[in-house]
């Protein structure tokens, strides 16, 4: 059993200038985290020099971490206007080749569009994908869309995806569905992961978050044979940042009953 970091589970203290993606490694490495995963905004710097991406990628070699996949927000597949769509399809093929040069297997990259999913945008969703799924090839890494926002927070739209896109595969988060419908899409979704964030928001005098039953989430993720990393995004209520990652990293330790 491996874990991961996503890096916006650390947002507000990289905002406040009290971490970098290399302290953020550091934070991994100490805690027995064996996979980062970051946010593209915490790699900025990337976007102007590669050779940014190598140190970062390096870094993590040498902490003893694997690099999990990027996320990428801003490259999104669908808009409405034909000119602001060419705009976020160079963003997302840029970071192909900054996840290239990080050693990143795998590149989240969001569907976009209205929630509904009509026709006309699936069609375009659809080539968008194909298009970056070949270019992904080329670089060895594995385009994931992720049930984020818009249409794919539905997860029938998110099974009509990955079927029409045989390649395409799923970065699962256990909390982004229609909260009517979220452990319907557990249920529904569950054997397409291959990728994972589990995300707790706070927990009770058990360990455990509250507002959904993870147990549920986790024995239908290891009854479908799930065998990825299983990843953390933290998104504490209460700011602590550091505790909300060090809970969800024991939440998933006890529910796989891995020691600490």
């Amino acid at each position: 059993m491996q874990t991961s970091l996503m890096t916006y589970s650390f947002r507000r203290t990289f905002e406040a200038g009290d971490m970098d993606i290399f302290s953020c490694i550091e934070f991994c490495r100490e805690h027995g985290i064996d996979c980062i995963e970051p946010w593209n905004r915490h790699l900025t710097e990337a976007e102007t020099n590669l050779g940014f991406a190598e140190r970062v990628g390096r870094a993590a070699a040498e902490a003893g971490l694997a690099m999990g996949c990027l996320a990428v927000d801003g490259g999104h597949i669908y808009e409405d206007d034909p000119a602001d769509r060419e705009k976020t399809r160079a963003c997302a093929l840029q970071w192909l080749d900054i996840a290239a040069a990080l050693g990143a297997p795998q590149v989240r990259i969001d569907a976009g569009g209205p929630e509904d999913m009509p026709d006309h945008a699936f069609a375009v969703i659809v080539e968008g994908f194909n298009d970056l799924i070949a270019r992904g090839r080329e670089h060895n890494v594995e385009i994931l869309t992720e049930n984020h926002w818009g249409p794919t927070k539905d997860p029938d739209n998110t099974i009509r995806l990955l079927e029409a896109l045989p390649e395409l595969g799923l970065l699962f988060d256990s909390y982004n569905w229609i909260p009517e419908r979220r452990e319907e899409a557990w249920r529904i979704c569950a054997g397409h992961a291959k990728a994972l964030h589990i995300k707790a928001f706070s927990f009770d005098e058990a360990g455990n978050d509250p507002s959904m039953d993870l147990g549920l989430c986790f024995s239908l993720l290891k009854d479908a044979g799930y065998a990825g990393v299983w990843g953390i995004e933290s998104t504490p209520e209460d700011g602590d940042e550091s505790a909300g990652v060090l809970g969800t990293l024991a939440l998933i330790r006890r529910e796989l009953g891995v020691g600490a």
